[in-house]
């Protein structure tokens, strides 16, 4: 095996696992929201709304979706299957893109509208439901064009955003080590820094066309 293909397949071998250990605590988070008793873990601070129907079938479908699209995301970046296998490359893009655009994004809206910490939480995260479902459009869209450059700029932003369930969970828990901030303030400051560096990030990953492992 040559060397740079080794280094590629090293690449993609730590990129899927680490994906796939996110995914997998994710899993572990959402677990015991499937006993549907209405003061679980997050869902104890949503007890003023967790009556209105339409946001609480948003949260289930949230949190069951948004596993998939974490998971099924990375392996749109990875080379050998874009290029070597592009039917099970289409699938999987069209997995993520229904999943996205119908059930995971328009229920983080819904989710979004409701967050706690106040008006400026409400805006990070309607923000960011609203980007998530654009740019995944806008991927599919040129796609459907052969505008592939562009298609796999906007797929980068994407999964960045989709990210963001990850960030979110990690500053969670880290920042309060290390910024002492009243409740509703941290929780301010976490929900822009879930999605906004994600996507800088990406932007950078962009302009140096580092768009697939």
């Amino acid at each position: 095996m040559k060397a740079g293909s080794a280094t590629e397949w090293v690449r993609i071998t730590l990129a899927v696992l680490a994906v796939s250990f996110f995914s997998y605590l994710m899993v572990g988070l959402t677990l015991p929201y499937l006993s549907f008793e209405i003061d679980t873990d997050f869902l104890a601070t949503k007890q003023s709304i967790i009556h209105i129907k339409h946001w609480r079938y948003a949260f289930y479908i949230h949190i069951c979706t948004s596993i998939f699209v974490l998971f099924l995301g990375v392996f749109q970046f990875i080379r050998r299957l874009v290029y070597g296998y592009p039917r099970l490359h289409r699938w999987i893009g069209m997995s993520y893109v229904i999943i996205v655009c119908c059930l995971s994004g328009p229920s983080g809206l819904i989710m979004g509208y409701y967050a706690n910490g106040g008006l400026y939480a409400r805006i990070s995260f309607v923000t960011l439901s609203l980007l998530w479902i654009g740019f995944t459009a806008r991927a599919y869209v040129l796609a459907r064009r052969h505008e592939i450059a562009e298609h796999q700029a906007y797929m980068v932003s994407s999964y960045a955003l989709t990210l963001s369930a990850v960030t979110l969970r990690s500053y969670a828990f880290i920042f309060p080590l290390f910024v002492h901030l009243h409740g509703r303030e941290e929780y301010i400051v976490v929900a822009w820094l879930s999605w906004v560096p994600n996507l800088i990030i990406a932007q950078l990953l962009i302009w140096k066309k580092w768009t697939t492992l």
